[in-house]
């Protein structure tokens, strides 16, 4: 049967993470439609429409999805679900949030954080912080995926799918949306960043942070990323922290400065192409993952770094 795809977007933009889970989604070997629903989220259903393998974009245009309160998106889900054999979802905080209300109003398993597709009922998702690999094979009649998009390659553009519009589902009215504080920066999104530079409880300080850190990440176009001590001793925001309990990511150079390398810190980088660390321990656990090792002071070997560039 068809897949049902999910887009991760914010009502203008469609965002990297979708292209990546439509290459999973593609892997289970059927139809693929995608599901954008927003408010003013024509430019999203367009761009949707432009990936490559996508047969068919189903567009929800309402206010109730304006602001992707979980439920009324769960709500959508569950009446379109009947349709599909799988619905497919990027591991995004939102749709981490949605998919398993959709799963336990469907009344069937969800699989968390695919990172490999076997069949199209066989999976592979990381267990203990990503020290083993559990292969889960789902007998639901509709199988509920999220993927960890760090483990796919986004799909390329070039599709012409055509867009169909969708009534929306009936709110549950359970929640109410009051308000949003939103970090903007100039810096590229942690999420999809090709360059990441993370800082962790040796940087000492907010301040020693900042001075440290945010010069290299704009030498190198990178965004910053911090380690759950930094972001737990006020040195960094909570969107910034990368791990088991933060973002997953996998650039093509990760830049790990003053981090150990607690096991729920490798769990969300280990899987970037090439690994830079530089912490004044050598028998650090950052070091049995990097490719490239500089033992020293990183109040001293940043700086350098950056100057040099």
């Amino acid at each position: 049967m068809t897949t049902l795809l999910i887009a991760e977007h914010d009502n203008a933009h469609l965002s990297g993470e979708t292209a990546k889970a439509l290459t999973a989604a593609a892997q289970l070997g059927a139809e693929v439609h995608v599901l954008v629903a927003g408010q003013g989220s024509g430019a999203v259903a367009e761009a949707a429409a432009g990936l490559q393998g996508v047969a068919k974009v189903l567009h929800a245009e309402d206010a109730a999805y304006g602001h992707h309160l979980a439920e009324p998106l769960a709500a959508l889900v569950v009446g379109l679900a009947p349709g599909y054999g799988a619905v497919v979802a990027p591991a995004t905080a939102a749709l981490k949030n949605a998919l398993p209300r959709a799963a336990a109003l469907l009344d069937v398993m969800q699989v968390s954080d695919v990172t490999a597709v076997l069949a199209a009922d066989t999976f592979e998702r990381p267990v203990y912080a990503g020290n083993a690999v559990e292969t889960v094979r789902s007998n639901d009649a509709i199988k509920v995926l999220t993927v960890r998009t760090a483990a796919f390659a986004a799909a390329e553009a070039g599709g012409s799918a055509p867009v169909e519009s969708v009534g929306a589902a009936a709110d549950p009215g359970v929640s109410r949306f009051v308000g949003e504080e939103v970090a903007h920066s100039e810096r590229p999104d942690l999420s999809g960043a090709k360059v990441v530079v993370s800082g962790g409880r040796a940087l000492g300080s907010r301040e020693k942070f900042e001075e440290v850190m945010l010069p290299l990440a704009d030498k190198l176009g990178a965004a910053v990323g911090a380690s759950r001590a930094a972001v737990d001793a006020g040195y960094a925001p909570n969107d910034w922290q990368v791990g088991q309990t933060g973002k997953v990511v996998a650039p093509d150079l990760y830049v790990a400065c003053g981090i150990s390398g607690a096991i729920q810190h490798l769990a969300g980088m280990k899987d970037s192409k090439v690994i830079v660390a530089i912490n004044k321990d050598e028998d650090a656990p950052i070091f049995q993952v990097a490719d490239y090792g500089l033992v020293g002071d990183v109040f001293q070997i940043v700086p350098d770094l950056t100057s040099k560039l």
